[in-house]
């Protein structure tokens, strides 16, 4: 989750240091705090350990691919918002990305101004997951909690006769 004074927590994970280097800059002043990840397998790891808002990857990776950490990390949370970039785009590997889950699909060289937007976007969506994630909590109290004061003012009243 987010930490204080910034905006969120992002895995970006990418094989080549030049990139990373730029977007990992970019996305710092922007006030997010970001965790990189060389492979896809390094990536599970940080996953597993820690929480975060979004995941960042490249498609094409030595180990373990984009989109096997992809579909990876949607398997053991199904909410994740995972970004996926590549360098190698087609309409074939994007359909393959969104079906998989991923929340958006984008070729390199990056914008980092559209890059911005969506990781903007993305967050947002993952706040408001969040929020109704809390929400229907709070509605399952409510349901069990109404049943129960119900029922004990039924055992109170037929005492009290």
């Amino acid at each position: 989750m987010a930490e204080q004074g910034t905006r969120g927590a992002i895995l970006l994970v990418d094989d080549d240091p030049h990139c990373i280097d730029i977007i990992s800059e970019v996305l710092k002043r922007t006030g997010l705090e970001v965790e990189v990840a060389r492979d896809g397998e390094e990536a599970l790891t940080k996953f597993t350990v820690k929480s975060f808002e979004l995941v960042l990857t490249d498609l094409m990776m030595p180990k373990m691919s984009g989109m096997s950490l992809l579909k990876e990390i949607r398997r053991r949370e199904k909410e994740a918002v995972v970004l996926v970039f590549t360098g190698f785009g087609t309409i074939e590997s994007a359909v393959s990305a969104i079906k998989a889950g991923a929340y958006d699909y984008i070729t390199k060289p990056i914008n980092l101004d559209e890059l911005e937007l969506v990781i903007n976007r993305a967050l947002e969506k993952k706040r408001l997951i969040n929020q109704l994630n809390s929400l229907k909590g709070i509605f399952i109290a409510a349901l069990i909690s109404i049943p129960i004061w119900l029922i004990l003012g039924v055992i109170i009243g037929w005492i009290w006769k």
